[in-house]
Parts: C-alpha cells; structure tokens; sequence
C-alpha cells in the first residue's frame, strides 16, 4: 500500500512543476512532499516491523 503512495506521490511531485501559478505549484509541491514522507516512514515501519520477527523466529528455533 505504501508503495503505491510512493508512486502516487512522485506522479504529483512531478506534475506540480507543470503547474503555470505560483501558488498551486507551492501547494501540490508541499502536498507531494508530504505523501512522500508518511509512505516512506511507513515503509520503512513495515521493513523494521518484519527484521524483528524475522530475528524473534530465527533465534527460538
């Protein structure tokens, strides 16, 4: 799911700087930024999240 934001998010980076005013360009830039960052951290929560059960399985056997 998260992966799909991070697509989502760099599409709207990038169509922000096809933007002719000023002030969308600064509102869907920030906006994009923001998707950015929440699907990255949640990512990487997910990533983290696996290693320690990953470790917690692998040390009990």
């Amino acid at each position: 799911m998260s992966i799909f934001f991070f697509l989502f998010g760099l599409d709207l980076l990038i169509s922000s700087y096809q933007l002719p005013d000023p002030f969308s360009f600064i509102m869907t830039f920030f906006a994009a930024s923001f998707v950015l960052l929440i699907s990255a951290a949640l990512a990487i929560t997910f990533l983290i999240k696996m290693i320690r059960v990953y470790r917690r399985i692998r040390n009990h056997s």
